[in-house]
């Protein structure tokens, strides 16, 4: 089980990472402050950091440059509010190995994380490829086919297909297929989820997506 370091001061958005990094079957620990994300990273004890740039007592951009100048390696997810060309710049250039700007969604995030685990193995073809029942889903080409043929799908309806392929045979409550495409901004009440169901079935097949009254959607 890959462990991950949450370094973020939010705790709303902690809810949000533990609850979705945990279903997705891997191990969390979270920290509010510069230092402490910092002492993480020394410790060697995590195989990727998910790091806030806006962090008390020392900020992201402190911590991946000192990291980086003690040939510290672990691979960091920068997240930050901070969106203008320059702080990504910043991000990278500082040691950051992906950089995704907030509000963001789980979909997303989750396949940087997989795919930042397993850079440089010989298990990364393998990582971002899912297969299943004649779907497949490049996560680093973004492209989809359905029995063979390419599909064009939207960046939603990719993100929701690749929820349920993530996820076979788990039936999927509206509020969990939010929390991991749409995000935790997204007003729960909403049936945008059902709407895209409905999309999705249409061009993948019916039959694919079953649904479970009164509890959600899952893909057999």
């Amino acid at each position: 089980m890959n462990r991950i370091l949450i370094a973020e001061d939010d705790p709303r958005i902690v809810s949000f990472l533990e609850k979705g990094l945990r279903s997705a079957g891997f191990s969390t620990t979270h920290v509010g402050d510069g230092r402490s994300a910092l002492e993480g990273l020394r410790s060697e004890q995590f195989d990727l950091v998910i790091l806030d740039i806006g962090l008390p007592l020392l900020d992201g951009f402190e911590v991946l440059s000192q990291a980086r100048g003690q040939g510290i390696s672990t691979p960091v997810v920068v997240l930050t509010a901070r969106d203008s060309v320059r702080d990504t710049v910043t991000g990278l250039t500082s040691g950051a190995n992906d950089y995704l700007a907030k509000p963001f969604h789980f979909a997303e995030l989750l396949a940087r994380v997989q795919l930042r685990l397993h850079d440089g193995s010989a298990a990364h073809d393998d990582a971002r490829i899912l297969e299943h029942d004649g779907l497949r889903l490049d996560l680093l080409a973004h492209t989809a086919e359905v029995d063979g043929e390419p599909t064009n799908l939207t960046a939603r309806e990719f993100s929701l297909l690749k929820v349920f392929l993530s996820h076979r045979g788990q039936v999927l409550s509206r509020e969990q297929i939010l929390d991991h495409v749409w995000g935790y901004d997204f007003d729960p009440a909403s049936n945008v989820v059902d709407v895209y169901v409905r999309t999705l079935r249409k061009k993948i097949g019916a039959d694919r997506l079953v649904t479970v009254r009164g509890a959600g959607y899952k893909m057999p």
